[in-house]
């Protein structure tokens, strides 16, 4: 047990898969894992472990942004022995060529802008996916046929911006395909804790266009990262 997390020493699976929405975590859990118990309802933020291809894996929601995200991910590797997670959020398009719907997996991670805010200078700002579970997330994704652009994504401290899309010009002009609010922190801790990291989002809005998914829509819009996501972590096995 950890101040945020009322699991008992074991319950976490060596690879935790981490969306930010409870409601996500728990539709994950029981749509795709063999007899998932609930293990973690503190403040809501749910946390599940179950078994997928006969392997245990677990996945715990982390709530909205680096802060948040920062606190879960934290007591995974400190608390519970965690060594590798699996993030599986949502993003928003900054290019014509990142589809609504499709996946983005993180190959490297910048602020924003210069000014966006981000609280995560206890770590290494160099950080970056392990290679082994980024090189596995192509071949997994190119396998299944899933739609996805790997590269540069940025992030943000801020949802709402007095800035609107304008924000973004820097990232843009970097050649960032997309931006969320966790995947900087992942990546630090990670490294700060010598753990294994992978970020993989869902596109739900294009920056530019504003076109945005449905909220109605959203779990099953979630069916290809969650595949994907399980597929690297049951293939993370000896004997896989």
């Amino acid at each position: 047990m950890t101040p945020h997390i009322e699991a008992s020493e074991g319950d976490y699976a060596d690879i935790v898969l981490l969306p930010g929405d409870p409601q996500r975590a728990e539709w994950m859990a029981m749509t795709f894992l063999e007899a998932p118990r609930c293990i973690n309802r503190r403040r809501g933020a749910l946390g599940f472990t179950g078994l997928f291809r006969g392997q245990p894996i677990s996945i715990q929601a982390t709530g909205i942004g680096g802060s948040s995200f920062l606190i879960y991910a934290h007591e995974l590797l400190d608390g519970y022995g965690v060594r590798t997670l699996i993030r599986t959020g949502t993003c928003g398009g900054l290019t014509a060529d990142v589809k609504l719907r499709s996946l983005v997996i993180s190959q490297s991670v910048r602020p924003e802008s210069a000014r966006s805010g981000q609280v995560f200078g206890l770590y290494d700002a160099a950080a970056g996916p392990d290679p082994a579970l980024f090189a596995r997330a192509l071949a997994k994704a190119a396998e299944l046929g899933i739609d996805h652009r790997a590269g540069l994504t940025a992030c943000s401290d801020v949802f709402h911006h007095p800035q609107g899309r304008a924000r973004f010009a820097d990232a843009q002009a970097a050649g960032a395909l997309a931006v969320d609010m966790e995947t900087s922190a992942l990546y630090r801790i990670s490294r700060h804790f010598g753990a294994r990291a992978l970020s993989i989002c869902t596109v739900v809005d294009d920056i530019d266009s504003g076109e945005q998914t449905q909220y109605a829509e959203r779990q099953d819009l979630f069916t290809d990262m969650t595949r994907l996501a399980l597929e690297i972590a049951a293939a993370d096995r000896p004997g896989a």
